[in-house]
């Protein structure tokens, strides 16, 4: 039985999110918005504390957000009074009688115990002309390569521990990812990288942190994901239901 109320919280081998975190929803959201229904309901599949929640939310009035954890409820909803409804219950148990027209599972995919089967569920929550927005960190992250290369990871798709305690199930690369969206009889209409990441999460933090990385380099390295999206932080794809 999973604890979702355990698997957010810092642990003493990893946290659970950083500063860079952010950077990279920023950069996503950017990439993605072209294919967004502009005006049209919008999901999000796991929405943590809110940090995405707020992002989504300069590009949309309102979100209606499913969590499996008990203890986050509350804060999202006092932190986006009016504009955030949000479900408390897995995705499998979930129960919406709603069509939506952006549905958002970002950094969430790689944590369920059957992707496929929720992906398939999720498409019935998709309307005609929606658009679903998937994202996962990527195995082949450069910075993943460099850690395994290091003796820190056994091998870029390793579950660490640390992930683990996450509640990582998975670490996606691009081919295994558009495999589970096609078994869920999902039509794709792009794909990609967001940022070529040389560094770990914690070590972009303190970089930025003491101005040796700005905003330049960011986008650089953003440019460059485009190039080489197998080195890239995170995996994108967008997907519909007609092909």
């Amino acid at each position: 039985m999973r604890n979702h109320n355990q698997e957010y919280q810092d642990n003493q081998s990893r946290r659970y999110s950083y500063d860079f975190d952010a950077i990279i929803r920023r950069y996503m959201l950017r990439t993605l918005e072209p294919h967004f229904v502009r005006g049209g309901s919008v999901l999000e599949l796991g929405c943590h504390k809110g940090d995405m929640t707020e992002q989504i939310l300069e590009y949309f009035p309102s979100v209606t957000a499913i969590e499996a954890a008990s203890d986050l409820i509350e804060g999202v909803r006092a932190r986006f009074p009016g504009r955030v409804h949000v479900v408390n219950a897995t995705f499998e148990d979930a129960r919406l009688e709603q069509r939506f027209d952006n549905i958002f599972l970002v950094h969430t995919l790689e944590h369920l115990d059957h992707p496929v089967e929720v992906l398939a569920k999720v498409r019935q929550w998709l309307s005609p002309e929606g658009r679903l927005f998937v994202a996962v960190p990527n195995a082949n992250a450069l910075s993943r390569q460099i850690a395994v290369r290091m003796g820190l990871i056994e091998y870029n798709a390793a579950v660490t521990p640390a992930e683990a305690l996450h509640g990582h199930r998975r670490t996606y690369s691009m081919d295994v990812l558009l495999s589970d969206i096609r078994h869920a009889g999902f039509c794709l209409d792009d794909h990609g990288g967001i940022l070529v990441k040389p560094l770990a999460n914690f070590q972009f933090d303190r970089a930025i942190a003491a101005g040796i990385v700005d905003e330049a380099y960011l986008q650089g390295c953003h440019d460059l994901a485009k190039i080489y999206p197998d080195l890239s932080a995170s995996l994108f794809v967008v997907c519909s239901v007609r092909c």
